[in-house]
């Protein structure tokens, strides 16, 4: 084992003595510093820290570049207190995307097609695989990470309702999920079984090799089934993965606005079962579709006229 990777051992031991949930800095900190050791680097430069952060081939406007860079950055300020030589990453080095987009809403067909090129795919199990990710994220609006840190024991349902631990936020919630989509999850489950059955993960999700599904590998995929299925040709927004939980918000929404539903009372469930923080993030979605924003005008209006 190299000096550096002792210290990340230490590094990570003493994060997780305080408290730190260190997920993603378990996953990715140990390739950054196979990258220094591949390349004769003996300590952290400024240098290296950009050019992993920025190795990967990722959509336009995306965070993982900073992500992968905050993680590097709080890693070398700990290695500066034992080799002076560190370069320290200065904060906003890369910085995040603020810049709101407007999401691809795609239609029950979308989702259909999206899920009928998974299952083209020539290999069983990475089109099973394909077919349950993109079906789950379509009917429940969860993050795409969620999905992926799912394990095959969180198929434990309690109650018909999905366990989503280390959320966005660092809370576990329960997502009650439609009989169709629980049948999909245990059909999913036998078939990983069947073609995989010593794989060297618990993750629901796996690789042909056996591992755990990582978002490096999902969004380019997505890419190609949307490019594949002609979703989004032609179209000024180009279609994420990401937007299958807009796309699920906006359905939900628009349902209640059609059937009459007092939408103002029922935000605070939906947020909930989103994970948001506050019903308010929730209400951004409002202006995602015209649609949304039409009949929030109305509702709006509606209001005014029985006060006046």
């Amino acid at each position: 084992m190299t000096v550096l990777a002792e210290h990340l051992q230490d590094y990570l031991a003493l994060r997780r003595s305080l408290g730190h949930k260190l997920a993603e800095a378990h996953r990715l900190l140990p390739r950054f510093v196979t990258y220094l050791q591949e390349r004769d680097i003996e300590f952290v430069t400024i240098d290296a820290a950009l050019a992993w952060s920025l190795e990967l081939e990722v959509p336009a406007g995306s965070v993982v570049p900073a992500h992968r860079m905050m993680i590097v950055r709080g890693f070398a300020r700990y290695l500066s207190g034992i080799d002076p030589r560190t370069q320290v990453p200065p904060a906003g080095t890369i910085r995040k995307p603020n810049r709101w987009r407007q999401p691809f809403i795609y239609s029950d067909a979308d989702v259909l097609a999206l899920i009928e090129a998974a299952r083209r795919i020539s290999q069983p199990l990475r089109a099973a695989t394909y077919e349950t990710l993109i079906g789950l994220l379509a009917s429940t609006g969860m993050r795409v990470g969620e999905a992926l840190r799912l394990d095959r024991g969180d198929l434990e349902l309690i109650d018909g309702a999905l366990r989503i631990r280390e959320t966005k936020f660092g809370k576990s919630r329960l997502v009650p999920l439609d009989p169709t989509t629980i049948d999909a999850l245990e059909r999913y489950d036998r078939t990983r079984q069947r073609l995989l059955p010593e794989p060297s993960t618990d993750s629901l999700f796996v690789s042909l090799r056996g591992t755990r599904v990582i978002y490096e590998t999902v969004w380019p995929t997505h890419r190609m089934l949307c490019e594949q299925s002609g979703i989004g040709a032609g179209a000024k927004i180009v279609p994420r993965i990401h937007d299958h939980r807009h796309s699920f918000a906006v359905k939900t929404l628009l349902d209640w606005y059609s059937q009459g539903v007092d939408v103002q009372a029922r935000i605070g469930w939906l947020s909930t079962y989103l994970g948001h923080r506050e019903p308010r993030y929730t209400y951004h979605y409002l202006s995602a579709a015209p649609d949304l924003l039409a009949h929030a005008a109305r509702r709006l209006e509606q209001g005014q006229e029985m006060r006046s």
